[in-house]
């Protein structure tokens, strides 16, 4: 099968019908990316803009809005990465996988497209619903599209190292729930984290999604150029030369103790 072949099963028969297929689910995926904004943009206008200034955002609206559309792209691929594989454990065709031409490394490229295409959809309509509540963008489309690359990157690398989790273990998934669940509160999604506690601060920066939305709001609201947001992309660039390696010594160390084992196919 080629790369049009692999691209057809991974994005529109295993992602895009079996996504649709599930009426609610989809119903429910779509009302969890729209009902925050609202949630938060209430709680912006109810605490009012001079409190707000004082935490150093300018405006809540647009702040929040390309956190939220952003950090999305973590928690999607991340979540589909594990889940796909866990998927393929509980059908037990994760073996096929191993065997193939496509093999486990290509296997995860291609999962991690199907979060990639549904957070773009994601994130659109984000930023279009925050543009509708007043968000005023100034992107700066290279700058922005060097960020988010540089942020996939690391997000891919993290993502290797929640499928390799899930391989060892056979169950709930720690480092995916952590980014799903924490990044929120750790990585300035909604809030600066000038605002965190110092010590909590210090953890806030160990995290790829931290720097990314720095560089994610300076490029689409002030529309900063690349050679503006040189230490920003020089730390996204030092995350990426670090989680990519770590990423594929992990996830491939975890296949092959699961082959040893025997144990490919257990869930």
């Amino acid at each position: 099968m080629g790369i049009s072949g692999k691209l057809y099963s991974f994005l529109y028969l295993r992602g895009f019908r079996v996504w649709v297929s599930y009426r609610t689910q989809t119903v429910l995926t779509v009302l969890g990316w729209v009902l925050p904004v609202f949630t938060y943009y209430f709680v912006g206008t109810s605490l009012g803009n001079r409190l707000v200034t004082e935490i150093g955002v300018k405006d809540y609206t647009a702040f929040f809005t390309v956190g939220l559309a952003f950090q999305g792209y973590v928690s999607s691929v991340i979540s589909t990465i594990s889940q796909r594989l866990r998927n393929e454990q509980l059908y037990g065709t994760i073996e096929y996988y191993v065997i193939s031409r496509t093999g486990t490394i290509g296997f995860l490229l291609y999962s991690a497209l199907w979060g990639l295409v549904l957070n773009t959809v994601n994130a659109v309509v984000i930023l279009a619903i925050g543009y509708a509540l007043g968000a005023d963008y100034h992107i700066n489309i290279l700058s922005t599209l060097l960020i988010l690359v540089l942020l996939l990157i690391s997000t891919l690398g993290i993502g290797m190292l929640a499928g390799a989790v899930t391989m060892i273990t056979k169950q709930g998934n720690p480092i995916s729930l952590f980014f799903n669940t924490f990044t929120n509160l750790l990585a300035g999604t909604v809030f600066p984290i000038t605002v965190l506690p110092i010590y909590i601060r210090y953890i806030s920066y160990a995290i790829p999604l931290t720097w990314a939305l720095q560089g994610l709001r300076e490029s689409t609201l002030e529309g900063l150029s690349i050679s503006k947001l040189g230490n920003t992309i020089i730390i996204l660039i030092i995350f990426d030369l670090i989680l990519i390696p770590l990423g594929v010594l992990s996830y491939n160390y975890a296949f092959k103790k699961a082959r040893e084992k025997g144990s490919l196919s257990e869930y």
